[in-house]
C-alpha cells in the first residue's frame, strides 16, 4: 500500500480490530483481516496529521466510548511519543477547550516524551477516572 486509508475508513478499521481485540475467545484466524492497528500505526508513524485527526474524530465518535482507553494508551500516546514536539501545542490548546480530550489524555504515559514535553502533557491532562483516580463526578 503506497497512501493510507482516507479517515472514514482508518476508523472504520480501527473500530472493527478494536472491537475484535477484546472479544473473549475470538477467532484468531481472523487477525490478519485485522488491519485497524497496523494502518492507524503506520498514520502515527508517517502520516502524523492524519492520525491527529483520525485521534479528535474517534473521540467524537459515541460507537469509540468502549474503547478510549486503548485509543489513549495507543494512538495518542504512540503520537505523542514519536510527534510531541509537532503537536504539544495543538495538545494543550485541545485539552484547555475541550474536557473529553483532555480526559482521554489522562490516559497516556510518558513512553518516549522528553522530560519537559511529558510535563506540559500532564499540565493539561484530566487524570480523574484513570488507573484508580476517583473519577470526579462534579
Amino acid at each position: 500500500m503506497s497512501a493510507p486509508l482516507p479517515l472514514p475508513e482508518l476508523l472504520d478499521e480501527w473500530y472493527r480490530w478494536a472491537e475484535w481485540i477484546r472479544t473473549p475467545n475470538r477467532d484468531e484466524s481472523q487477525s490478519g483481516e485485522m488491519i485497524g492497528w497496523h494502518e492507524f500505526d503506520w498514520a502515527v508513524q508517517d502520516y502524523p496529521e492524519l492520525a491527529w485527526q483520525a485521534i479528535l474524530e474517534a473521540l467524537n465518535q459515541p460507537r469509540m466510548e468502549p474503547y478510549l482507553g486503548t485509543l489513549a494508551a495507543g494512538p495518542l500516546e504512540d503520537l505523542l511519543s514519536t510527534h510531541a514536539a509537532t503537536f504539544i501545542e495543538r495538545v494543550e490548546s485541545e485539552a484547555r477547550a475541550n474536557p473529553r480530550f483532555a480526559w482521554l489524555l489522562g490516559g497516556v504515559w510518558q513512553h518516549k516524551m522528553s522530560q519537559e514535553l511529558w510535563g506540559r502533557v500532564q499540565s493539561v491532562w484530566n487524570r480523574s477516572g484513570w488507573d484508580g483516580v476517583p473519577q470526579n463526578d462534579g
